[in-house]
């Protein structure tokens, strides 16, 4: 049975907002009573819609929040194949998108914002506090499906291995209302509800799962207060991802409640009022503070990120059984070396180097006819490089946004990348764009890549407007004095490769000084890898043969790097894998 509230019924609005993509989903606002404290975003479960989540607005009994809920795509009232989405990422960005609108249309600061999602909706908010690191307030979670109990024998595998055969395709759900809540009005309205999902696709059900690894394993990045609600007799997802995930956040305000009893619907079961009272405290609490960053400043001397570059530095002794494989694996990349045109070149500039990934961008598999080639294809078609590519699309594309925001603002229109390489992603974003700069200055620390990066400006013909020298992105004074200022900066795939985070403060106070108010920064990170080891053990980098050894910056880590610079983040775009992020931000008076 529903609780009774303290106060009159919420009246509900429904309206639509656009993603990123122009899809219009539906969502649904319950406007607080008088002046807004703050405001309340619910996520559904899977299969269900906004609808399912509505008594929560009268329920949590906080009437100077707004609430707001949206179906999410292929769900309730929102568009798209029922149960299918053109992929996980693409959800998890909808949330963003959707916070974005909330500030937008209804002035809402991000900054107060609670989020309260339930199983593959607290996966989505999960990942989304992984991969954006949005500064909200706080998250509440509710039964997140981080593993989903499919009770088949090697269903997982036995999935990928048909959608690699026959494509997408659409399983139902197996789950009887009776098995999600002991409510029997919750359970009725379940069976009769038509907007009731059942369907979900393999597509949705893989990126699920890849994203729910990704979030549980590096659960330390989240740097949110968090509130965890786990149904105790839980039918549909695994107890012990949730406990670990728990484990490793790392903000000092988190909260695990375990509910003896409790099915898969934690906040519709028919004793939800202990969860809802959970969330309710939790929340009030948060408001009775300002918002608590953590600071990530120093996370190259102390942290989880620095201990596992520490780790992978050292060496491993070759008799042992890690240290054996990693010897043949080098002896392996050797000998592919002599077959393969992009392995060679790496073992000859360094697999971090600009003309490895200059050859990554042009993706075109060299080498000895057929074995060579198809070593090389194989070689291009790692994750990592397919990362890469995808990474230079959003760097190209935010590049482009940032040239209509310093044309809209009235300035003039001047490019810098501050280590471009062989420059090939700026002069792609220029030859796409309808805005002409004045001037295009690429700047690179390596000889090659000024000599290279010369012939391709020569090669597209613009000569007149562009030019490329030497310099060091490292270097705060030389940076801040370069002429023509720059109104948009790039640095692209840099700061990756140097753990220290004074050096790269260092860079960005040089071109936070270049840079006038109103300008641009586009920046990338690497928030996540999933071949960490094997390029530390096997890859050489573009510093005379050195091992390969990086250490991962979070989002919210490089972020803060940004904001100390003076830069305000305002749009993000991060890869299918999770790997590569691109932001742009804006320079603050």
């Amino acid at each position: 049975m529903s609780s009774p509230s303290m106060h009159d019924p919420r009246e509900q609005h429904e309206h639509g907002f656009s993603t990123h993509d122009g899809v219009r989903l539906f969502y649904r606002h319950w406007p607080a009573h008088g002046d807004a404290r703050g405001a309340l975003v619910l996520i559904h479960r899977g299969h269900e819609h906004s609808g399912r989540m509505a008594h929560l607005a009268d329920e949590l009994e906080l009437p100077d929040f707004d609430v707001f809920a949206y179906d999410m795509r292929g769900h309730g009232r929102s568009p798209g194949a029922r149960g299918d989405s053109p992929s996980f990422g693409t959800s998890v960005r909808d949330l963003q998108t959707f916070v974005e609108h909330l500030a937008a249309t209804h002035g809402i600061d991000p900054a107060n914002v609670v989020v309260i999602a339930q199983s593959v909706g607290a996966v989505v908010a999960s990942t989304w506090a992984h991969d954006y690191a949005p500064k909200i307030r706080g998250l509440v979670l509710a039964s997140p499906a981080f593993k989903v109990k499919l009770y088949v024998p090697f269903a997982r595998p036995g999935l990928a291995l048909m959608r690699k055969l026959r494509g997408n395709f659409f399983v139902n759900s197996y789950v009887k209302a009776k098995f999600l809540t002991h409510d029997p009005e919750r359970i009725a309205s379940y069976e009769s509800d038509p907007l009731i999902t059942r369907p979900i696709s393999v597509n949705i059900l893989l990126g699920l799962y890849e994203a729910a690894d990704r979030v549980v394993a590096d659960a330390a990045a989240i740097t949110l207060p968090t509130q965890l609600l786990i149904s105790g007799s839980d039918w549909v997802v695994h107890h012990a991802p949730q406990h670990r995930f728990f484990e490793r956040l790392v903000h000092p305000r988190k909260e695990k409640h375990v509910l003896p009893g409790f099915f898969h619907d934690t906040l519709g079961e028919r004793d939800r009022k202990l969860a809802v009272d959970h969330a309710r405290r939790f929340i009030l609490d948060l408001f009775e503070r300002p918002p608590e960053t953590l600071s990530l400043r120093d996370a190259h001397r102390v942290g989880f990120t620095a201990d596992e570059s520490r780790a992978l530095a050292g060496p491993l002794p070759w008799y042992t059984p890690r240290g054996a494989y990693w010897a043949l694996t080098r002896l392996g990349l050797k000998f592919g070396g002599l077959l393969s045109r992009g392995i060679a070149l790496g073992h000859a500039t360094g697999f971090d180097s600009g003309s490895t990934l200059d050859y990554v961008y042009r993706n075109q598999a060299q080498g000895v006819p057929v074995i060579g080639t198809m070593i090389d294809r194989t070689y291009l078609d790692s994750i990592g490089w397919r990362g890469i590519r995808v990474r230079k699309t959003h760097v190209e594309a935010l590049l482009r946004d940032a040239f209509g925001r310093v044309r809209q603002r009235g300035l003039p229109l001047r490019v810098m990348d501050v280590a471009a390489g062989h420059g090939r992603y700026v002069l792609d974003a220029v030859a796409t764009s309808d805005a002409t700069p004045e001037s295009i200055l690429l700047r690179d620390y390596s000889d090659i890549n000024v000599r290279d990066g010369r012939a391709l400006i020569a090669e597209r013909g613009l000569e007149g407007i562009a030019r490329f020298e030497q310099g060091d992105a490292f270097d705060r004074d030389d940076l801040a004095k370069v002429s023509p200022p720059p109104t948009v900066a790039v640095v692209s795939g840099l700061y990756e490769l140097f753990p220290d985070n004074d050096q790269v403060a260092r860079s960005l106070e040089g071109i936070a000084a270049a840079v006038p108010p109103g300008g641009c920064l586009v920046y990338t990170g690497q928030p996540w890898h999933p071949q960490l080891e094997l390029i530390a053990r096997a890859l050489t980098s573009h510093r005379a043969g050195q091992a390969w050894v990086m250490r991962r910056r979070t989002q919210a880590e490089m972020d803060q790097l940004v904001e100390a610079a003076g830069f305000r983040k305002v749009a993000q775009r991060i890869d299918e894998f999770g790997i590569f992020t691109v932001s742009l931000a804006v320079r603050e008076a």
